[in-house]
């Protein structure tokens, strides 16, 4: 066997390694040091069943004694009507009286500005924590009732919450994890490899939104309070063990 004879052979080797080799990459191209990394999503839909709500009412005078008796007066009118509505006292807070001293600005003949006192402004806010949702919904939408009865009343819109959060939570860590099980079989199944041992898993944050809104997704997790009907997702991250 001469020279040329030899080389012709090595160079035959050469070939059917590199794509042998080739081969076994391109098998391979979904994995990194045998193992698989996939994505799972587990999603939610649910009703709030917990609400809260509050207003604040103020009362100005230029003796403070004066507005602190007109508050006063507007705190037991506010009292008296939640409760004729059906919400129970021991719901309804109240927060401690916050005392301003207005002030207003006027120039004198010379032109020189000054500060002129224009009275003493006292404000106190109101507060229902409730699991009668649809209760509290319609007292938020007829609180004109009470400006009707000359109170300077100011109405913040109802939080939604949810009290069972944390079994929604495991359901989602649940079907996630289905997910992203499934997604790795069909990877590896695909590349002619066999799944094995999960080697490590990991949970995202749950994102709550309002259903079919383009609320953004946090880093932190997001949580919306101002919609009723909720929607959860949940991602979590596993890594298998892969047999070619």
């Amino acid at each position: 066997m001469n020279k040329y004879t030899i080389t012709a052979i090595i160079l035959s080797l050469g070939i059917v390694a590199a794509a042998a080799i080739a081969g076994s990459a391109f098998k391979n191209r979904n994995f990194s040091d045998n193992t698989i990394l996939v994505t799972g999503l587990g999603t939610k839909t649910f009703t709030s069943d917990l609400i809260t709500w509050s207003g604040r009412f103020t009362q100005t005078d230029y003796e403070l004694k004066v507005a602190y008796e007109g508050l006063e007066s507007n705190r037991n009118t506010i009292r008296e009507y939640l409760i004729s509505k059906g919400i129970p006292e021991d719901q309804i807070i109240f927060s401690a009286v916050n005392t301003y001293k207005r002030t207003n600005y006027s120039t004198d003949e010379y032109g020189r500005s000054r500060e002129v006192f224009a009275g003493y402004e006292l404000s106190q806010s109101v507060s229902i924590e409730s699991k009668e949702v649809e209760k509290i919904e319609a007292l938020s939408r007829n609180i004109t009732e009470i400006i009707n009865r000359g109170i300077e009343f100011n109405s913040s819109p109802p939080n939604y919450f949810y009290t069972k959060l944390a079994e929604v939570k495991h359901e989602m860590i649940a079907d996630a994890t289905k997910d992203a099980k499934l997604r790795a079989e069909r990877i590896a199944d695909n590349a002619g490899a066999e799944l094995g041992k999960l080697k490590s898993a990991r949970t995202g944050v749950i994102q709550i939104t309002a259903p079919n809104s383009n609320e953004e997704y946090s880093y932190g997790g997001t949580f919306n309070t101002y919609s009723k009907e909720k929607e959860a997702s949940i991602t979590i991250r596993l890594e298998y063990m892969v047999k070619n």
